[in-house]
């Protein structure tokens, strides 16, 4: 098992609000992830297309995703908070959507930056797209990391 399935394992359980939602982590890599959501009546709004919130918790556990695949080495001895996002909707979403999240510097800048410093802010970007593969969604989280209080 590499560092990253033992991400993925984690986080599947560490977050029980999207695991609620049905957020499914696909893959996990330095800086990079992504997960799938599909649509169903309990995730969706009053004109059947996928609710607001569900798209954010999607783009958010993506991003999460790819904050942790970055911070590999040292994520269990960290204490991770998103503390700014912001969300395009693009498009009407129906159907499984899928995040993929890219971070704004890879893992070892993002390592030295917390060895230098204690912490870390960072953004990750995170493009939701539908099953035709049209951009649905844009959002940046930004992460703010530091060492466990």
């Amino acid at each position: 098992m590499t560092p990253f399935d033992m991400i993925k394992s984690h986080l599947d359980t560490a977050v029980p609000f999207a695991n609620h939602v049905g957020v499914k982590l696909l893959e996990i890599a330095d800086g990079t992830a992504s997960a799938e959501l599909d649509q169903r009546d309990e995730v969706s709004n009053h004109i059947q297309s996928m609710h607001a919130g569900a798209m954010f918790t999607l783009g958010e556990a993506a991003s999460g995703a790819a904050m942790a695949g970055a911070l590999a080495p040292v994520i269990l001895n960290m204490r991770p908070v998103a503390a700014v996002a912001s969300i395009a909707f693009k498009k009407v979403a129906k159907g499984k959507l899928t995040a993929h999240a890219k971070t704004s510097q890879d893992g070892a800048a993002l390592m030295a930056a917390i060895s230098a410093e204690g912490k870390v802010a960072f953004d990750v970007q995170v493009d939701i797209r539908d099953s035709s593969g049209d951009t649905v969604v844009e959002m940046t989280v930004n992460w703010y990391v530091s060492a466990n209080r």
